[in-house]
């Protein structure tokens, strides 16, 4: 089967043997994209959380042949080490990560989150971003989400995203 589809921005095609491989699968070890982690392989811990048209998907489990024709972003594709999102300059500005692991997805989910919900509450956040951070870094996480709304509630000559 041939996998077509944009991936951080750019056009993809790949031909899969297994339409059915986890989406995940596809993007670590077909891609060589390592930011997006496995967690669990159940879609409930969210360490693989990716974003299909702008959705924030559990990758783990995800049909990779599900996405044909659809817009995937991954961590590598969000920022730049010179642009970062601004959850990514969010998250650095707040010193969130502790082991690290989990971060990418929570990223990822936060970034839905605040397309969604520009100026979320912390009971905004607690209700959508429920991935699983074994270190206890939920409050940073929140405490950056925040941060990150305040980040793109600036005027877009100021903020380039």
């Amino acid at each position: 089967m041939t996998l077509e589809c944009t991936l951080n921005g750019a056009p993809l095609q790949l031909e899969l043997e297994d339409p059915a491989t986890p989406l995940l699968w596809v993007l670590r070890d077909a891609l060589g994209l390592m930011g997006t982690k496995f967690g669990c392989g159940r879609a409930a811990c969210g360490a693989c959380t990716v974003l299909i048209d702008g959705e924030a998907v559990r990758c783990c489990s995800y049909p990779a042949a599900n996405v044909v024709g659809k817009t995937i972003t991954t961590i590598e594709g969000l920022g730049s080490p010179d642009a970062p999102h601004p959850v990514q300059q969010a998250w650095m500005e707040e010193i969130v990560p502790q082991c690290g692991y989990c971060q990418p997805g929570f990223i990822m989910a936060a970034a839905a989150l605040l397309e969604k919900i520009p100026q979320p509450t912390d009971t905004d956040i607690d209700q959508h971003i429920v991935n699983v951070c074994r270190c206890g870094t939920h409050g940073r996480i929140r405490k950056a989400i925040h941060r990150a709304a305040a980040l793109l509630a600036v005027p877009s000559t100021e903020n380039p995203r």
